[in-house]
């Protein structure tokens, strides 16, 4: 007689806003891409408002932000994320993260180092709305470009 087997169970999801942006940190250290996507609403919002000339402000939809960041890897390998500080609003499922990025540029070994302020929103347990303040002298080092902007 076969014991009948469970459904597999589904990755299990953050439990807080906190959780999930913590989480979205490890797959960008481990170039999971896809997997950080995965993590956007469908209709989710990815905003720059310090971008530079060539960069773009506003990417709409989980496709857009998926078409942004898959080159990432290639141009910028993050190692770590120090002095990460996330803080609760109170506006449910909204935090603001204060952090920085370090790595290295791939195509020219430089340091790569980005200070962050982002207020992130979570809604039914994916990212619906990420405004990134990061830092654009930063990505106007050679080899740091992964958009194929225009500059």
């Amino acid at each position: 007689m076969s014991v009948p087997t469970s459904p597999p169970t589904p990755p299990s999801v953050p439990a807080s806003a906190e959780d999930l942006f913590r989480h979205s940190l490890r797959l960008l250290l481990d170039k999971d891409i896809s997997g950080w996507v995965e993590l956007w609403a469908e209709d989710g919002v990815l905003e720059f408002p310090f971008a530079p000339p060539g960069w773009p402000r506003r990417l709409d939809g989980k496709a857009a932000v998926a078409d942004y960041m898959r080159r990432y890897p290639d141009h910028i390998d993050l190692h770590d994320f120090p002095d990460v500080r996330i803080h609760r609003t109170a506006e449910p499922g909204t935090v603001v993260v204060e952090m920085r990025g370090v790595g290295r540029l791939v195509e020219t070994g430089a340091p790569f180092d980005m200070t962050y302020v982002a207020v992130v929103t979570i809604q039914d347990g994916l990212i619906n709305s990420y405004r990134d303040y990061w830092n654009p002298l930063a990505v106007l080092e050679p080899g740091a470009d992964f958009t194929g902007s225009a500059r």
